[in-house]
This record gives C-alpha cells, sequence and structure tokens, in this order.
C-alpha cells in the first residue's frame, strides 16, 4: 500500500513538473490525405485474383497536439485509409473482398531546424489499427473485424507559410492491421497544421 502511495505521488509530482514546463506550448491541429498501397493476397489451391489486386487509395487524417517546446511534441491523430476491393475466382465461381481500414494513434514528436522554414521531424508512438473485411460470392457475404496495437512512426518535413501555418509531408508506418488483406503497413501523408 506504501509503495503503491508513494508511486501516485511521484506521478502526480511528475505530471506538476510536465505541466509547469509546458506552460509556454502551443497546441495546434490539422488535417490531410493519405496514400497507401491496398493488396489483396488471395492467390492459393483453386482460387485466382481477377484483375488488379494491388492499387493506390486515397484517405484522409486529422490530428491534434501539444508543442512542448520549439523541439517537442505530443500528437494523436485518426486515419481513415479508404476502401479496397479485388475480385477472385474460387472453383469457377466469381467472388469480390472488400477492405476498409482505419488507425488511432497517440505519439511524441522531435523536430529538427535544416533552414528558416523548414523542419524534419520524427515521431514514435503507438497505433491501434482496425481492418473490416468483407467477402461476397453467389449472392451470400460473410464480415469480420479485426484489431491490433502496433508501434507508429513517421519521417517527414514541415514548411511553415507562416506563424500559424504549415503544410507536412511525411512517410507513416501504422503497423499491421490484424490480417493481410486491404492495406499495408505505412503510407504518405500530406497535411495542414494550424497553430493556435
Amino acid at each position: 500500500m506504501k509503495k503503491t502511495i508513494l508511486a501516485l505521488i511521484a506521478t502526480v509530482s511528475a505530471l506538476g513538473a510536465v505541466s509547469a514546463q509546458a506552460a509556454d506550448g502551443v497546441p495546434y491541429a490539422g488535417v490531410g490525405v493519405t496514400a497507401t498501397e491496398h493488396r489483396f493476397d488471395i492467390d492459393g489451391p483453386n482460387v485466382t485474383a481477377v484483375g488488379d489486386h494491388k492499387k493506390t487509395e486515397w484517405g484522409g487524417k486529422v490530428f491534434a497536439g501539444y508543442q512542448i517546446n520549439p523541439m517537442f511534441a505530443v500528437e494523436g491523430g485518426y486515419t481513415n485509409f479508404g476502401k479496397g476491393e479485388a475480385d477472385y475466382s474460387l472453383a469457377g465461381v466469381n467472388g469480390r473482398v472488400k477492405s476498409e481500414s482505419e488507425s488511432f494513434y497517440l505519439a511524441g514528436k522531435a523536430t529538427y531546424p535544416v533552414a528558416e522554414k523548414v523542419n524534419v521531424f520524427g515521431k514514435l508512438g503507438v497505433a491501434h489499427n482496425r481492418n473490416e473485411v468483407t467477402g461476397s460470392a453467389l449472392g451470400l457475404s460473410a464480415k469480420d473485424d479485426y484489431s491490433k496495437n502496433s508501434v507508429y512512426a513517421a519521417l517527414g518535413t514541415e514548411y511553415a507559410i507562416n506563424e500559424k501555418v504549415s503544410l507536412s509531408l511525411e512517410y507513416e508506418h501504422y503497423g499491421k492491421s490484424g490480417n493481410d488483406l486491404g492495406r499495408r503497413k505505412g503510407g504518405v501523408s500530406l497535411g495542414a497544421r494550424y497553430n493556435f
């Protein structure tokens, strides 16, 4: 019991110190578009993919964070990777498989200036990935939901248009979504950020 109380006191003290340091920080929010590869590896015994089973799909993201100081921030966001689909043939019967993926992430962000208005950054954290897969054939359909927590990481660059608005281009790695149908592990995002 004493150890629990001491741990709570230490946690509250640490949070107080972080809050005091973050008093001069800046909250921000933004939106973006994301391009990811969707692939359906469905070839197997008696199963043949019909047409293109690998293509780039577009989705969107929203994010918000707190810039603790010019070098460090904490950021969270939601990304919808769009919908992907592929046709297949199983023992001569045609069918279709579809997937819709999304992810929530929370990460720390480190920024380094390389020019007057240009920064490079890296993010590291955790992502909660979800993937809804629907298969249909002969007028019947089945749906399954998959979810998985994974390491989230990103590398990118930002350009400050002015003190309030900046644009970013980044590669984001979200990890697996629980199965191999649909979006791949990572994608490229173009975003716009507003500092409050």
